[in-house]
């Protein structure tokens, strides 16, 4: 085998060794399933690996020739630069990720990162202030209770500002909106009008206590939050439409 080929090989392999870690980060823990094609994710993430770790081995095939002066030069620079690129997209791969899992009126709503509207973080619970690095967490969020402030929240979200899902200083823990999840939960059945029977049949196996749902509202995908009434328990996340059109 050539020289240049085993070089180009080892450096494929522990190229695609540091982006396993980087998709068991990603895929896992902070956009565990079925949250990564809610988002988009994957598409995403092949570009990623298609630039970092396909490019950069193909370089070090066309540079690498044994005894040449510069080839230490040129390799640190290959390396150097497939690192940037990878630690620029990892980064946004990071910004991405569902940081709260948002319980509002009637929906959950999907809240990235990078969305979430840090202006108001001192007035913000302590459990909601940063967003976690740990997988999505779960809450609700309450109108304010002064008229003004709802019109000015009114006003900045038709702007295309943060509405009521990415304010952190709405944020009460889900628990203490128990009732209302239990009153907006949807009945079973429901989910057969937009999704085909066995694909729901196989969702509601994974959670047999499962009694109602509602809808996960999300950029690329929205899904279904399924719960258990009784207690107003959240269940899981399954892929699932929650209404017609969302392919």
């Amino acid at each position: 085998m050539p020289v240049r080929l085993r070089a180009a090989l080892l450096h494929l392999c522990l190229s695609a060794l540091f982006a396993l870690l980087a998709a068991l980060i990603a895929f896992r823990l902070w956009y565990p399933p079925p949250l990564a094609q809610a988002v988009d994710l994957q598409h995403i993430f092949l570009i990623l690996l298609g630039v970092d770790v396909v490019l950069g081995p193909c370089f070090t095939f066309l540079v690498y020739r044994v005894g040449k002066k510069s080839l230490r030069m040129d390799l640190a620079v290959i390396v150097a630069v497939q690192l940037a690129a990878f630690a620029y997209g990892f980064a946004a791969v990071a910004q991405g990720r569902p940081a709260w899992l948002v319980f509002n009126m009637d929906r959950f709503d999907l809240v990235p990162a990078q969305d979430v509207d840090t202006r108001h973080r001192d007035a913000a619970a302590p459990a909601f202030r940063h967003a976690p690095w740990t997988g999505p967490r779960w809450a609700a969020s309450r109108n304010p209770a002064d008229a003004q402030a709802r019109n000015t929240l009114m006003f900045e979200s038709a702007q295309g500002g943060p509405d009521l899902p990415q304010r952190i200083d709405l944020f009460v823990p889900l628990e203490d909106e128990a009732a209302a999840l239990r009153a907006r939960a949807r009945p079973l059945d429901d989910l057969r009008q937009f999704n085909p029977a066995p694909a729901v049949a196989a969702a509601l196996a994974r959670w047999p206590g499962a009694d109602g749902w509602l809808p996960l509202a999300a950029r690329a995908r929205s899904m279904v939050v399924l719960v258990r009434r009784a207690d107003a328990q959240v269940l899981g996340v399954v892929d699932l439409r929650p209404w017609a059109g969302d392919d």
